[in-house]
């Protein structure tokens, strides 16, 4: 683990050293940063941050959503970001009276093409273009797995609230039945829900590496979640936050968000090898899917293929025993 105090800044500027070791220089960006008192947001002209939906301002947090069912809210920026590498600090919360897998939804936040644009991902569109990080709090595919009777069975174990990140180009939708596995790149387990002590959400974005911790123990540490190598995202997209429930429900408050431009030294070979990306991508994704062969598969396919296989060996059986029959009865015919 790493001491979150060592990553917190305490200036607009510090220097800093990469994983590889190479030597970072971090700049907070104030335009793409949010933090109390929330100053003319929503207010056209007067903020670089536009609620949506069900959001709203107090002067604690900005709700995404309240703890009711149907509702979903977003915050976002109304300025692009043009930086190659970043680093993103998200304070949050999660609390409301449901139970433990009696709430739901959870929250996203975004850095996409899209922005303002309502829909079934979190409070966000399905089949958007760029990335998506998800604290789920709800596990749609452990209530489908019972449905189905575990008719496929994924490599891993989740429990929930489960944090993942999934890139998207514009033509790949979420799946919602099973809480984004087939696209996943990565994630972990993360208990975050009716805490007393502070959560907080860590993600770096620099030399094509996606690196998400979190710090969400009351410990001051960061813990690891996901490092994705191979990630190729476009500059000139939008921040966000998104929340939504259904017939469960949570409150989903941000409390701040805080963006540091990352700038590091990099020879003329990794400029020319580091082009400008014009679609969202990720190297080697396939092998980064933590899922059997089989995931893919729709219940029917999978429905059939279990009723063939099951007919084949029936049907084998019941040849076997026509053979051991001939063979029983020219056995006994040759002793008398």
């Amino acid at each position: 683990m790493i001491s979150r105090s060592s990553l917190i800044l305490f200036a607009a500027f510090s220097v800093s050293l990469c994983d590889d070791g190479h030597e970072m220089e971090e700049f907070l960006k104030r335009e793409y940063s949010l933090s109390k008192p929330y100053q003319g947001i929503g207010v056209s002209g007067s903020s670089h941050w536009e609620l949506m939906g069900d959001a709203l301002v107090t002067t604690d947090y900005v709700r995404l959503t309240p703890d009711q069912q149907s509702k979903q809210g977003a915050l976002w920026s109304r300025l692009p970001c043009h930086l190659r590498d970043w680093e993103l600090q998200v304070h949050f919360k999660i609390h409301g009276q449901g139970k433990k897998n009696l709430n739901g939804d959870g929250l996203a936040i975004w850095y996409t093409k899209e922005r303002m644009q309502k829909g079934p991902v979190f409070g966000n569109r399905d089949f958007f273009t760029g990335l998506g990080m998800f604290v789920d709090t709800y596990p749609n595919e452990e209530k489908l797995l019972e449905a189905q009777r575990k008719r496929y069975t994924p490599r891993t174990q989740r429990i929930f609230p489960y944090v993942l990140a999934m890139v998207g180009n514009g033509t790949i939708s979420y799946d919602h039945e099973r809480d984004g596995r087939p696209t996943e790149l990565g994630g972990c387990n993360a208990m975050v829900r009716n805490l007393k002590h502070d959560t907080f959400l860590f993600i770096r974005y620099v030399r094509r590496r996606l690196t998400i911790m979190l710090d969400i123990d009351g410990q001051h540490e960061w813990r690891d979640c996901l490092d994705v190598p191979g990630v190729h995202l476009p500059q000139g997209f939008y921040f966000g936050i998104s929340a939504i429930t259904g017939d469960l429900s949570d409150n989903h408050d941000l409390i701040s968000m805080k963006l540091y431009q990352l700038t590091i030294l990099r020879s003329k070979q990794e400029d020319v090898e580091e082009q400008e990306v014009l679609i969202p991508s990720v190297d080697n994704l396939e092998l980064l899917r933590p899922y059997t062969d089989t995931e893919g598969m729709s219940s029917i396919a999978i429905f059939f293929s279990v009723l063939f296989s099951m007919l084949g060996v029936f049907l084998l059986v019941v040849v076997g025993l026509v053979l051991y029959g001939h063979w029983s009865e020219n056995r006994r015919k040759r002793f008398y």
